[in-house]
């Protein structure tokens, strides 16, 4: 029997949660920002919402990147 502990199980769900979830506009893949609990969309400069552990996914809950944002994620 196999004893995980709760760290190891929410990694493992958080790589597996990121490598199928896309943006819900023009579905390309996200960028993880871990410093302000976001999902970045490169293509849309739009940044969707994580809370408590769980990605926001509605267009009106994200935000708009910043000039210095987008040009931050294109370099």
């Amino acid at each position: 029997m196999m004893i995980f502990e709760s760290s190891q199980i929410a990694t493992t769900m958080n790589k597996n949660l990121l490598d199928i979830v896309v943006c819900p506009i023009c579905k390309s893949h996200l960028r993880l920002d871990e410093a302000k609990h976001e999902l970045i969309c490169k293509v849309d400069k739009l940044a969707y919402p994580i809370r408590d552990d769980i990605p926001v996914m509605l267009v009106d809950e994200a935000r708009s990147l910043t000039p210095e944002e987008a040009i931050a994620l294109s370099s």
